[in-house]
C-alpha cells in the first residue's frame, strides 16, 4: 500500500474512534445519532452543489450503501446499550475486516497477498482480544456487535465497488453520504418522535460535530479504497479500536489492562505486515 494511503487511513481511524466516543458518552444515543445524520445530510447537500455528478453506474451502490448504514446505526446503538466502548467497539470492528476481504474477493475479484492476509488476521484477532474478559466474551447482547460488524463489511464492499465506477471519489462520497444521512435521520427519528425530539439540548453541538467528523473519516476511507485493496484498508481502519481504548480510558473511565496493551501490540504487528 502507498505510504500516504496508510497514513490517511490511520488518521481516519483516529477520527472514527473520536465520534464513537462522543456517541458512547451521550445520554440519549438515538437522539445524538439522528443529529449526526441530519448534519451529514445538510453538509453533503451543500458540498454537492460544487462537485460534478458521479457516474450513473454508481447510483445503485450509493442507495444500497445508504440502506445498509441504517441497519449499521441501529445495531451500533443497541450495542452501546449492552456494553462499554472498550468491548462493543472492538467486537463490531474486529469482526469486519476478514468479511470485507472475502466480500472483495468474491464480488470485486481482488487478490490479497499472503503477508497482507496474515496482517488482516492479526488485526482482527488483536481487536477481538480487546473484547475478551477472563477468556470469555462477557457481553449479554453479543448478537448486536456482531451484526454491526456484518453491516460494516457489507457497506464497505458496496462502497468500494461503487467508488471505483463513479469516476470521482469525492462526488460519490458526498452523494452517498447525503442519501445515507437523509435515510438514516428519517429511520432513526421515527422511534424517538414521541419525545421532545426537536428541542435544543446541551449536546447538540457535540452531536453535530460528530457528524462532520464521521463524514470526514469515512470519506478518507472511500478515497483509500480506490487505490488499495478493500480488506487491507478495512483492517487499517479498524485500528481505530486502539484509539477507542485510549479515549475510553482517558474520558469515559474505562480500564486499560495489560491484556489490552498486548492486544494493541498484536494489532500493531498486523499493521506493519500490511504496510
Amino acid at each position: 500500500m502507498p505510504a500516504h494511503i496508510i497514513f490517511l487511513t490511520l488518521f481516519a481511524a483516529l477520527l472514527h474512534a473520536s465520534w464513537n466516543a462522543l456517541l458512547r458518552s451521550g445520554t440519549d444515543r438515538l437522539w445524538s445519532m439522528t443529529i449526526m445524520c441530519v448534519t451529514i445530510a445538510v453538509t453533503c447537500g451543500v458540498i454537492a452543489l460544487f462537485l460534478p455528478l458521479p457516474d450513473f453506474a454508481s447510483a445503485k451502490y450509493a442507495v444500497l450503501s445508504a440502506l445498509l448504514h441504517v441497519g449499521y446505526n441501529l445495531c451500533l446503538i443497541r450495542s452501546y446499550q449492552s456494553g462499554d466502548l472498550g468491548q462493543t467497539y472492538p467486537i463490531a470492528r474486529g469482526s469486519s475486516p476478514l468479511m470485507v476481504t472475502c466480500g472483495a474477493a468474491l464480488f470485486a475479484g481482488e487478490k490479497i497477498a499472503f503477508n497482507t492476509l496474515v496482517g488482516i488476521a492479526l488485526i482482527s484477532g488483536g481487536i477481538l482480544m480487546l473484547a475478551m474478559r477472563s477468556r470469555k466474551l462477557a457481553i449479554p447482547g453479543l448478537k448486536y456487535p456482531l451484526a454491526t460488524g456484518a453491516f460494516i463489511a457489507a457497506y464497505s464492499v458496496v462502497d468500494g465497488i461503487g467508488v471505483r465506477v463513479s469516476g470521482n471519489s469525492f462526488s460519490y462520497t458526498v452523494w452517498m453520504s447525503d442519501v445515507m444521512g437523509s435515510t438514516d435521520a428519517s429511520a432513526l427519528y421515527r422511534p424517538a418522535r414521541h419525545e421532545k425530539f426537536t428541542a435544543l439540548r446541551p449536546g447538540l453541538l457535540s452531536a453535530a460535530a460528530g457528524g462532520v467528523v464521521s463524514l470526514l473519516a469515512y470519506g478518507m476511507i472511500i478515497y483509500a479504497m480506490v487505490a488499495a485493496p478493500m480488506g487491507a484498508v478495512s483492517a487499517l481502519r479498524e485500528t481505530s479500536v486502539l484509539f477507542a481504548a485510549v479515549l475510553g480510558y482517558l474520558f469515559l473511565g474505562e480500564t486499560l489492562t495489560l491484556r489490552k496493551m498486548l492486544a494493541c501490540a498484536v494489532i500493531a504487528t498486523g499493521t506493519l505486515l500490511i504496510g
